[in-house]
């Protein structure tokens, strides 16, 4: 007997635009939609240095946390996407403005990590 569950659908995207300085959509082929921004974006990349893959610490960033309000906020330069080449016919690869360029962000990584409400919910249940 299968019993329900909150697994992510198929992921295989119908179009992707990519702006280098605003992120990445994508339609789905069943129809739903994600955006991400460039900052999203960098803080899941998905490769062994910032997840830790490896038994190493996770070196995470934090470009989607506004900077500190304040009299003298850190500066935080702005992120751009400085290429995206695809990756076969499964992920795309960003090279990053930071100097980063590790991370294959396969559509299933970016399935997983849609930021939009409902697989928000999805992934905090």
């Amino acid at each position: 007997m299968t019993s329900p569950t909150t697994a992510i659908p198929p992921s295989e995207p119908d179009h992707i635009a990519i702006s280098k300085s605003r992120g990445v959509k994508v339609d789905w082929k069943d129809g739903h939609h994600s955006d991400y921004t460039v900052g999203y974006l960098r803080d899941n990349c998905p490769c062994a240095t910032c997840t830790g893959a490896h038994g190493t610490t996770p070196e995470k960033t934090n470009y989607s946390t506004p900077a500190a309000a304040g009299p003298f906020p850190m500066f935080k330069p702005a992120l751009r996407m400085n290429e995206v080449e695809e990756v076969g016919h499964y992920a795309i690869r960003i090279v990053w403005s930071d100097g980063h360029s590790a991370g294959i962000y396969s559509f299933d990584h970016l399935r997983r990590i849609c930021p939009c409400d409902a697989c928000a919910g999805r992934q905090a249940g």
